[in-house]
């Protein structure tokens, strides 16, 4: 086979790209290892920025983001049983958006399949060839899929297939270098046919640990509460969960809280991540494979989309104006986004939960940082452009 671009991982990242490309007129192959309906089944957070909203637009994408989206204008802070507001539409004039990930997915693969674009899922043994050369020499991608050796010949590779996918490894280890920090706890996190307990995202900042009150719909809500990474799923009842975010959520909210019975439990690490650069050659990477954000700033999703406008934006100028100068500055142009999403992240990170060893001082600081935010409306608009999201 032969194409223009073969974009590995059929996630909301990669999906997203291929319809982008395919407005342009632009060929692309999409290789899944999983099948549609595994990746449909994998549940993940759902807020959207403004960039994102406006990629979908532009990728002619039919979402239901009208009718089943929660647009948020604002989101709770709270700690030591009390809260506080932070008005998004006042400081930016723009909103987020809950839209569940999977939701997105699967407009994505709808918008994919109207197209009838090629798709491979199920495939293994992914093997990316000639990436590092330059000129006229095609990389070439080389899989197997139902039994049977596929080889497509290509002029660019996306690696959008995760932390764990192949892309990233397929760089030299001496051609890249990576930054992490792992955080010492987790999200254990239920999803529940529940009413919310509130109408905007409240995040709680407790003597006990984190939580975080989200949503879905109308009734279908979405909670985590700090946890152990190592802990046994098996060991947190319903109950237990229930009795555990009501004690780290303000009174008043406790008292408003639907319980029931959860139809997904999960306990999740958190991790800071970055590779640089994020191309090799003919390689670039995208969204997880190159970056991970911890889930409190809801960056996860949304830098994956940053990446991809960057991705999008340098191959339309390649192939439509014959100008490479975009894609040979990809790396640097996505970084410096991304490195400002790890950064708020990060922050809201620090702020936000209880560390192991917190001594007295630490303590202090994070209180005293909390009650700046309360206080500073800058501060409160710095925060507010960083969650809508930074201008592409």
């Amino acid at each position: 086979m032969q194409t223009q671009v073969v974009i590995i991982g059929g996630g909301p990242s990669g999906l997203l790209l291929a319809q982008l490309l395919h407005v342009q007129g632009i060929e692309v192959v999409v290789l899944e290892r999983k099948t549609r309906e595994y990746v449909l089944g994998r549940i993940r957070a759902g807020v959207l920025e403004r960039g994102l909203i406006s990629l979908l637009a532009q990728a002619q994408v039919e979402t239901r983001i009208d009718t089943e989206g929660f647009r948020h204008d604002g989101t709770v802070i709270c700690y030591d049983d009390q809260h506080f507001r932070i008005n998004f539409t006042e400081h930016t004039e723009h909103p987020v958006v809950v839209y569940g990930q999977t939701e997105v997915t699967r407009d994505l693969y709808d918008a994919r399949e109207k197209t009838g674009g090629t798709t491979f899922f199920n495939v293994e043994d992914v093997q990316i060839h000639n990436a590092e050369l330059d000129g006229a020499t095609r990389a070439r991608v080389t899989f197997s899929c139902g039994g049977t050796e596929h080889d497509i010949t290509c002029d660019y590779i996306a690696g959008c297939d995760g932390f764990h996918g192949v892309s990233r490894q397929s760089i030299p280890q001496d051609k890249r270098r990576t930054f992490e920090k792992v955080y010492p706890f987790g999200w254990l996190g239920i999803l529940s046919q529940t009413a919310p307990v509130h109408h905007e995202l409240i995040y709680a900042n407790s003597p006990q640990g984190f939580a975080l009150c989200s949503m879905r719909n109308d009734h279908l809500s979405r909670y985590y509460v700090q946890a152990p990474v190592d802990d046994d799923i098996a060991d947190w009842s319903d109950d237990r969960f229930w009795d555990t975010l009501s004690q780290r959520i303000p009174p008043e909210f406790a008292a408003k809280l639907q319980t029931g019975p959860s139809i997904e439990k999960s306990i999740a690490p958190l991790r800071s991540f970055v590779v640089e650069p994020m191309q090799y050659g003919r390689l670039f990477l995208c969204g997880d494979a190159a970056h991970i954000v911890p889930p409190t700033g809801a960056k996860g999703l949304n830098t994956a989309a940053s990446d991809v406008h960057y991705l999008y934006q340098a191959l339309r100028a390649r192939f439509a104006d014959n100008d490479s100068r975009p894609l040979a500055q990809y790396s640097a142009t996505a970084l410096a986004r991304v490195w400002k999403a790890e950064r708020f992240s990060w922050w809201m990170t620090s702020t936000l939960h209880r560390f192991p060893q917190m001594s007295a001082f630490d303590l202090r600081m994070q209180r005293a940082e909390l009650e700046f935010l309360r206080s500073n409306p800058a501060a409160q608009a710095a925060m507010a452009q960083n969650y809508v999201g930074l201008p592409y």
